[in-house]
Protein backbone atom coordinates (compact mmCIF):
# COMPACT_ATOMS: atom_id res chain seq x y z
CA UNK A 1 0.00 0.00 0.00
CA UNK A 2 1.47 3.26 -1.47
CA UNK A 3 1.96 6.42 1.25
CA UNK A 4 0.99 9.36 -1.20
CA UNK A 5 0.52 13.12 0.43
CA UNK A 6 -0.91 15.87 -2.01
CA UNK A 7 0.69 19.29 -0.94
CA UNK A 8 -0.77 22.40 -2.04
CA UNK A 9 0.02 25.71 -0.95
CA UNK A 10 -2.87 28.01 -0.17
CA UNK A 11 -3.44 31.35 -1.68
CA UNK A 12 0.33 31.37 -2.57
CA UNK A 13 0.67 34.25 -4.59
CA UNK A 14 -1.20 36.27 -2.05
CA UNK A 15 0.73 34.22 0.49
CA UNK A 16 4.23 35.20 -0.83
CA UNK A 17 3.11 38.86 -0.75
CA UNK A 18 1.55 39.00 2.52
CA UNK A 19 4.57 37.27 3.81
CA UNK A 20 7.10 39.99 1.81
CA UNK A 21 4.83 43.15 2.78
CA UNK A 22 3.51 42.96 6.20
CA UNK A 23 1.29 45.82 5.71
CA UNK A 24 -0.88 43.34 3.62
CA UNK A 25 -1.11 41.10 6.52
CA UNK A 26 -4.69 40.82 7.57
CA UNK A 27 -5.82 42.98 4.40
CA UNK A 28 -7.88 41.40 1.71
CA UNK A 29 -5.23 40.82 -0.90
CA UNK A 30 -5.66 40.16 -4.75
CA UNK A 31 -2.61 39.56 -7.46
CA UNK A 32 -3.83 41.44 -10.55
CA UNK A 33 -3.65 44.24 -12.47
CA UNK A 34 -5.83 47.41 -13.21
CA UNK A 35 -5.65 47.05 -16.78
CA UNK A 36 -9.34 47.10 -19.27
CA UNK A 37 -8.52 42.94 -19.27
CA UNK A 38 -7.33 42.50 -16.26
CA UNK A 39 -8.09 39.45 -13.71
CA UNK A 40 -7.38 38.11 -10.39
CA UNK A 41 -4.26 35.69 -10.21
CA UNK A 42 -4.92 34.93 -6.97
CA UNK A 43 -6.25 35.95 -3.47
CA UNK A 44 -6.17 35.71 -0.16
CA UNK A 45 -8.46 34.24 2.16
CA UNK A 46 -9.54 37.78 3.62
CA UNK A 47 -10.59 38.84 0.51
CA UNK A 48 -12.21 34.93 -0.62
CA UNK A 49 -14.84 36.44 2.32
CA UNK A 50 -16.06 38.97 -0.51
CA UNK A 51 -16.30 36.56 -2.96
CA UNK A 52 -13.12 37.28 -4.90
CA UNK A 53 -11.92 34.33 -6.61
CA UNK A 54 -8.99 33.50 -9.12
CA UNK A 55 -9.76 34.63 -12.84
CA UNK A 56 -12.63 36.69 -11.85
CA UNK A 57 -11.96 40.37 -13.90
CA UNK A 58 -10.07 42.79 -11.71
CA UNK A 59 -13.17 45.43 -11.91
CA UNK A 60 -15.41 42.84 -10.51
CA UNK A 61 -13.29 42.18 -7.82
CA UNK A 62 -12.95 45.62 -6.55
CA UNK A 63 -16.50 46.00 -6.71
CA UNK A 64 -16.84 43.29 -4.25
CA UNK A 65 -14.59 44.02 -1.86
CA UNK A 66 -13.45 48.29 -2.52
CA UNK A 67 -11.22 47.91 0.21
CA UNK A 68 -9.13 45.41 -1.66
CA UNK A 69 -5.92 45.87 -2.47
CA UNK A 70 -4.16 45.06 -5.12
CA UNK A 71 -0.87 43.92 -6.14
CA UNK A 72 1.10 43.22 -9.76
CA UNK A 73 2.38 40.05 -9.98
CA UNK A 74 6.19 39.56 -9.21
CA UNK A 75 6.66 35.68 -10.98
CA UNK A 76 10.50 35.70 -9.57
CA UNK A 77 9.20 35.58 -6.23
CA UNK A 78 6.58 32.94 -6.54
CA UNK A 79 9.18 30.86 -8.62
CA UNK A 80 11.91 30.95 -5.72
CA UNK A 81 8.62 30.04 -3.44
CA UNK A 82 8.42 27.45 -5.45
CA UNK A 83 11.90 26.25 -5.62
CA UNK A 84 12.12 26.58 -1.79
CA UNK A 85 8.62 24.42 -1.32
CA UNK A 86 10.56 21.66 -3.39
CA UNK A 87 13.98 21.46 -1.47
CA UNK A 88 11.47 21.25 1.54
CA UNK A 89 9.74 18.59 -0.23
CA UNK A 90 12.63 16.29 -1.51
CA UNK A 91 14.28 16.68 2.17
CA UNK A 92 11.90 13.87 2.68
CA UNK A 93 11.70 11.53 -0.38
CA UNK A 94 13.20 11.47 -4.31
CA UNK A 95 9.65 10.83 -5.52
CA UNK A 96 8.22 14.69 -5.91
CA UNK A 97 6.24 14.98 -8.63
CA UNK A 98 5.51 19.17 -9.50
CA UNK A 99 2.16 20.13 -10.67
CA UNK A 100 2.60 23.51 -10.18
CA UNK A 101 5.02 26.75 -8.41
CA UNK A 102 2.87 25.65 -5.31
CA UNK A 103 1.26 22.11 -5.69
CA UNK A 104 3.18 18.78 -5.90
CA UNK A 105 2.47 14.78 -5.25
CA UNK A 106 4.80 13.15 -2.63
CA UNK A 107 5.04 9.37 -2.41
CA UNK A 108 6.49 8.59 1.25
CA UNK A 109 6.34 5.04 1.04
CA UNK A 110 10.27 4.74 1.30
CA UNK A 111 10.94 8.13 3.28
CA UNK A 112 14.57 9.22 3.09
CA UNK A 113 13.86 10.56 6.48
CA UNK A 114 11.42 11.03 9.28
CA UNK A 115 8.61 8.44 10.36
CA UNK A 116 7.22 5.44 7.97
CA UNK A 117 3.54 7.07 9.01
CA UNK A 118 2.45 9.34 5.80
CA UNK A 119 0.15 11.34 8.50
CA UNK A 120 3.45 12.12 10.03
CA UNK A 121 5.45 13.20 7.26
CA UNK A 122 2.88 15.41 6.45
CA UNK A 123 2.81 17.15 9.51
CA UNK A 124 6.72 17.80 9.60
CA UNK A 125 6.38 18.31 5.83
CA UNK A 126 3.89 21.54 6.60
CA UNK A 127 6.12 22.08 9.96
CA UNK A 128 9.30 22.54 7.16
CA UNK A 129 7.39 24.69 4.70
CA UNK A 130 6.16 27.08 7.44
CA UNK A 131 9.94 27.28 9.11
CA UNK A 132 11.43 27.29 5.40
CA UNK A 133 9.66 29.69 3.46
CA UNK A 134 7.14 31.46 6.02
CA UNK A 135 4.51 30.27 4.15
CA UNK A 136 1.10 27.88 4.67
CA UNK A 137 1.13 24.65 2.91
CA UNK A 138 -2.20 22.03 3.23
CA UNK A 139 -1.71 18.86 3.11
CA UNK A 140 -4.08 15.23 2.14
CA UNK A 141 -2.72 11.87 2.51
CA UNK A 142 -3.88 8.65 1.22
CA UNK A 143 -2.77 5.86 -0.53
CA UNK A 144 -3.41 7.27 -4.21
CA UNK A 145 -3.19 10.41 -6.30
CA UNK A 146 -6.86 11.08 -6.82
CA UNK A 147 -7.81 10.62 -3.06
CA UNK A 148 -4.72 12.53 -1.48
CA UNK A 149 -5.51 15.56 -3.88
CA UNK A 150 -9.71 15.92 -2.68
CA UNK A 151 -7.67 15.47 0.48
CA UNK A 152 -5.83 18.28 0.50
CA UNK A 153 -8.52 20.29 -0.96
CA UNK A 154 -10.99 19.16 1.81
CA UNK A 155 -7.89 20.37 3.95
CA UNK A 156 -7.66 24.24 3.16
CA UNK A 157 -6.66 26.43 4.37
CA UNK A 158 -4.22 25.08 6.95
CA UNK A 159 -4.72 21.84 7.72
CA UNK A 160 -4.39 18.03 7.04
CA UNK A 161 -6.71 15.54 6.35
CA UNK A 162 -5.72 11.86 6.01
CA UNK A 163 -8.12 8.84 3.90
CA UNK A 164 -6.71 5.02 4.58
CA UNK A 165 -8.23 2.72 2.85
CA UNK A 166 -10.71 1.67 5.02
CA UNK A 167 -12.39 5.14 4.93
CA UNK A 168 -12.42 5.58 1.46
CA UNK A 169 -15.55 4.21 0.25
CA UNK A 170 -17.66 6.14 3.27
CA UNK A 171 -15.21 9.66 1.56
CA UNK A 172 -16.88 8.86 -1.72
CA UNK A 173 -20.26 8.36 -1.40
CA UNK A 174 -21.38 11.58 -1.06
CA UNK A 175 -19.07 12.99 -2.93
CA UNK A 176 -20.47 15.20 -6.25
CA UNK A 177 -19.34 13.82 -9.24
CA UNK A 178 -18.24 17.32 -10.60
CA UNK A 179 -15.23 16.92 -8.16
CA UNK A 180 -13.84 13.70 -10.28
CA UNK A 181 -11.47 14.82 -12.39
CA UNK A 182 -12.66 14.87 -16.01
CA UNK A 183 -16.35 15.78 -15.41
CA UNK A 184 -17.51 19.48 -16.62
CA UNK A 185 -20.30 21.29 -17.08
CA UNK A 186 -21.97 18.70 -19.88
CA UNK A 187 -20.80 15.42 -18.22
CA UNK A 188 -22.23 16.50 -14.87
CA UNK A 189 -25.81 17.52 -16.75
CA UNK A 190 -25.76 14.23 -18.69
CA UNK A 191 -24.54 12.02 -15.37
CA UNK A 192 -27.35 13.78 -13.84
CA UNK A 193 -30.11 12.84 -16.34
CA UNK A 194 -29.11 9.44 -15.60
CA UNK A 195 -29.93 9.66 -12.09
CA UNK A 196 -26.13 10.14 -11.11
CA UNK A 197 -24.93 13.15 -8.79
CA UNK A 198 -22.42 11.36 -6.78
CA UNK A 199 -19.78 8.80 -6.70
CA UNK A 200 -21.28 6.76 -4.60
CA UNK A 201 -23.95 6.23 -7.18
CA UNK A 202 -21.70 6.11 -10.03
CA UNK A 203 -20.23 3.36 -8.58
CA UNK A 204 -23.28 1.04 -8.47
CA UNK A 205 -23.12 1.55 -12.38
CA UNK A 206 -22.52 -0.88 -14.63
CA UNK A 207 -19.31 -0.53 -16.03
CA UNK A 208 -19.59 -1.36 -19.47
CA UNK A 209 -22.59 1.13 -19.81
CA UNK A 210 -20.98 3.88 -18.69
CA UNK A 211 -18.29 3.39 -21.12
CA UNK A 212 -20.62 3.11 -23.65
CA UNK A 213 -22.16 6.26 -22.49
CA UNK A 214 -19.06 8.24 -22.12
CA UNK A 215 -16.30 6.25 -23.50
CA UNK A 216 -12.97 6.07 -22.42
CA UNK A 217 -13.95 8.78 -19.68
CA UNK A 218 -17.02 6.16 -18.27
CA UNK A 219 -14.41 3.61 -17.55
CA UNK A 220 -12.09 6.23 -16.08
CA UNK A 221 -14.92 7.75 -13.67
CA UNK A 222 -16.24 4.37 -12.59
CA UNK A 223 -12.76 3.57 -11.17
CA UNK A 224 -12.42 6.83 -9.46
CA UNK A 225 -15.70 6.62 -7.91
CA UNK A 226 -14.44 3.19 -6.40
CA UNK A 227 -11.47 4.75 -4.91
CA UNK A 228 -9.09 3.19 -7.81
CA UNK A 229 -6.35 5.07 -8.80
CA UNK A 230 -2.54 3.42 -9.62
CA UNK A 231 -0.93 6.19 -10.95
CA UNK A 232 2.60 6.62 -9.94
CA UNK A 233 4.23 9.68 -8.71
CA UNK A 234 6.60 10.63 -11.66
CA UNK A 235 9.77 12.76 -10.51
CA UNK A 236 10.56 13.59 -14.08
CA UNK A 237 7.13 14.40 -15.07
CA UNK A 238 7.96 16.63 -18.01
CA UNK A 239 4.42 19.66 -18.46
CA UNK A 240 3.36 19.60 -21.79
CA UNK A 241 0.99 21.98 -22.30
CA UNK A 242 -1.07 23.96 -20.48
CA UNK A 243 -4.90 24.77 -21.11
CA UNK A 244 -8.48 25.66 -19.90
CA UNK A 245 -12.16 24.67 -21.92
CA UNK A 246 -15.61 25.18 -21.13
CA UNK A 247 -18.22 23.07 -22.29
CA UNK A 248 -21.56 25.69 -23.38
CA UNK A 249 -24.90 24.37 -22.15
CA UNK A 250 -26.24 25.39 -25.07
CA UNK A 251 -24.35 25.09 -28.39
CA UNK A 252 -22.89 28.34 -29.70
CA UNK A 253 -23.06 29.61 -33.38
CA UNK A 254 -20.87 31.55 -35.21
CA UNK A 255 -17.51 33.36 -34.98
CA UNK A 256 -18.86 36.11 -32.42
CA UNK A 257 -20.39 34.20 -30.00
CA UNK A 258 -17.39 32.28 -29.63
CA UNK A 259 -14.84 35.36 -29.41
CA UNK A 260 -17.16 36.75 -25.95
CA UNK A 261 -16.44 33.90 -24.93
CA UNK A 262 -12.60 33.99 -24.83
CA UNK A 263 -11.22 36.21 -22.36
CA UNK A 264 -12.37 33.66 -18.79
CA UNK A 265 -10.29 31.11 -21.32
CA UNK A 266 -7.73 33.26 -21.67
CA UNK A 267 -7.56 34.22 -18.48
CA UNK A 268 -7.41 31.01 -16.55
CA UNK A 269 -4.75 29.81 -19.51
CA UNK A 270 -2.46 32.44 -18.02
CA UNK A 271 -3.31 31.94 -14.63
CA UNK A 272 -2.39 28.16 -15.13
CA UNK A 273 1.30 28.78 -16.99
CA UNK A 274 1.77 31.26 -14.29
CA UNK A 275 1.23 28.87 -11.76
CA UNK A 276 3.10 26.44 -13.00
CA UNK A 277 6.05 29.02 -13.43
CA UNK A 278 6.11 28.38 -17.75
CA UNK A 279 5.45 30.18 -21.31
CA UNK A 280 5.27 29.19 -24.77
CA UNK A 281 5.71 29.30 -27.71
CA UNK A 282 2.64 28.34 -29.52
CA UNK A 283 -0.97 29.01 -29.27
CA UNK A 284 -3.59 26.41 -29.38
CA UNK A 285 -7.50 26.74 -29.72
CA UNK A 286 -9.59 23.76 -29.70
CA UNK A 287 -13.50 23.45 -30.63
CA UNK A 288 -15.74 20.48 -30.47
CA UNK A 289 -19.28 20.80 -32.79
CA UNK A 290 -22.33 19.99 -32.12
CA UNK A 291 -22.00 16.00 -33.99
CA UNK A 292 -18.79 15.60 -31.24
CA UNK A 293 -15.70 16.62 -34.41
CA UNK A 294 -12.83 18.24 -32.82
CA UNK A 295 -10.78 21.02 -34.88
CA UNK A 296 -7.52 22.53 -33.36
CA UNK A 297 -5.62 25.41 -35.12
CA UNK A 298 -2.20 26.69 -33.12
CA UNK A 299 -0.63 29.53 -33.76
CA UNK A 300 3.27 29.61 -33.18
CA UNK A 301 5.22 32.92 -32.14
CA UNK A 302 8.98 34.39 -32.56
CA UNK A 303 8.64 34.67 -28.63
CA UNK A 304 7.56 32.37 -25.77
CA UNK A 305 4.14 34.23 -24.25
CA UNK A 306 1.53 33.41 -21.35
CA UNK A 307 -0.26 36.25 -20.30
CA UNK A 308 -4.32 37.09 -21.12
CA UNK A 309 -3.74 39.52 -23.20
CA UNK A 310 -1.59 37.60 -25.83
CA UNK A 311 -3.54 34.76 -25.73
CA UNK A 312 -6.43 36.34 -26.43
CA UNK A 313 -4.67 38.39 -29.82
CA UNK A 314 -3.46 34.95 -31.17
CA UNK A 315 -6.97 32.70 -30.28
CA UNK A 316 -8.99 35.57 -31.75
CA UNK A 317 -6.98 35.69 -34.83
CA UNK A 318 -7.11 31.76 -34.98
CA UNK A 319 -11.22 31.71 -34.20
CA UNK A 320 -11.56 34.06 -37.15
CA UNK A 321 -9.36 33.10 -39.72
CA UNK A 322 -8.38 29.29 -38.83
CA UNK A 323 -10.99 27.26 -37.32
CA UNK A 324 -14.34 25.77 -39.39
CA UNK A 325 -17.39 27.31 -38.12
CA UNK A 326 -20.00 26.18 -40.18
CA UNK A 327 -21.36 23.82 -37.42
CA UNK A 328 -22.82 24.67 -33.73
CA UNK A 329 -20.29 24.76 -31.31
CA UNK A 330 -20.67 22.89 -27.88
CA UNK A 331 -16.94 22.82 -26.48
CA UNK A 332 -14.37 25.72 -26.68
CA UNK A 333 -10.61 25.53 -25.68
CA UNK A 334 -6.86 27.46 -25.38
CA UNK A 335 -3.86 26.25 -24.88
CA UNK A 336 -0.22 26.46 -24.54
CA UNK A 337 2.61 24.25 -25.54
CA UNK A 338 6.22 24.24 -26.63
CA UNK A 339 6.72 25.55 -23.07
CA UNK A 340 9.77 26.94 -21.51
CA UNK A 341 11.03 28.28 -17.78
CA UNK A 342 8.90 31.55 -17.64
CA UNK A 343 10.85 34.60 -17.21
CA UNK A 344 9.49 37.66 -17.01
CA UNK A 345 6.43 37.98 -20.15
CA UNK A 346 8.16 39.56 -22.72
CA UNK A 347 5.94 42.15 -25.66
CA UNK A 348 3.96 39.53 -28.10
CA UNK A 349 5.89 39.10 -31.40
CA UNK A 350 3.60 36.50 -33.23
CA UNK A 351 4.84 35.28 -36.92
CA UNK A 352 2.87 34.90 -39.56
CA UNK A 353 0.32 32.00 -39.91
CA UNK A 354 1.62 28.95 -40.88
Amino acid sequence: MRRIVHVDADAFYASVEQRDDPRLRGRPVAVGSHTRRGVVMAASYEARSFAVRSAMPTAEALRRCPELTLVPPRMDAYREAGRALLEVYRSYTDLVEPLALDEAYLDVTDPKRGPRSGTRIAESIREGALESTGLVVSAGVSYCKFLAKLASAAAKPDGLVVIPPDAAQRFLTELPVRRLHGVGPRTAERLAALGVETAGQLRERDEEQLEYEFGKLGRQLWRMARGEDDRPVHPDRERKSVSSETTFAVDLVGVEELLRELPPLCASTAQRAARAGVRGYVVIVKIKDDRHHVATRQRRSLRAVASEAELHAAAAQLLRKRLPLDRPVRLLGVGLAGLVAGDELQPPLFSSDP
